[in-house]
């Protein structure tokens, strides 16, 4: 497994670097058969230390956790405990779908963009220029394929509000989401022909 361990304008020592690899390899050999690698930041948020972690499963998952303390272990600790809870919460999943898929989660490339919000580009009153909307930021991301039950599972670990897949049932462009009535919305382009 890779680890990247990093500091936001802040040094890390050698004896943090050591305690997060020990921990994360500890909580992760109880649930995720094969990480493959895990981004741990350290940056600071006034007299707080501020830890964000990030692990990519073999099978295509990603949880991501967020923690503030005033102290830098701590801070890590409390991101690891979140961590483990979210895993802990979804083991039986993780073990089920990992059963099934014999191969790594498939991904296909496209195109993310930022778009600079109306407010930024003018004010209230007056009209836009052109329909076309202002690119902020152009980057690569990944489009995994995934049956939709494991859709919505990485979308609940990662915490994201929405998710664009490519279902492995019909091979189409799918995106679920988070309603604002608690539910999971489940958008299927291909089957509404």
């Amino acid at each position: 497994m890779r680890y990247q361990i990093s500091g936001k304008q802040i040094d890390i020592g050698e004896a943090l670097q050591t305690h997060v690899q020990s921990e994360l390899a500890d909580m992760l050999g109880k649930y995720a058969g094969r990480p493959t690698d895990a981004t741990v930041v350290f940056s600071r948020d006034a007299h707080e230390y501020v830890c964000e972690a990030t692990v990519h499963l073999s099978t295509g998952l990603t949880a991501q956790a967020k923690a503030h303390e005033t102290e830098i272990y701590a801070s890590f600790d409390s991101c690891l405990e979140k961590m483990d809870k979210q895993l802990r919460r979804y083991k039986r999943r993780l073990k089920d779908h990992h059963k099934e898929r014999a191969q790594p989660v498939e991904l296909s490339g496209g195109s993310a963009y930022i778009l600079a919000s109306n407010s930024e580009t003018e004010s209230e009153d007056s009209e836009p220029e052109t329909l076309q909307p202002m690119i902020v930021a152009e980057m690569e991301t990944k489009i995994p394929s995934l049956s939709v039950g494991e859709a919505v599972m990485q979308m609940e670990l990662a915490g994201a509000p929405v998710l664009v897949f490519r279902n492995e049932g019909n091979k189409g462009i799918n995106v679920v989401y988070r309603r604002d009535d608690g539910n999971v919305g489940w958008i299927d382009p291909a089957s509404g022909n």
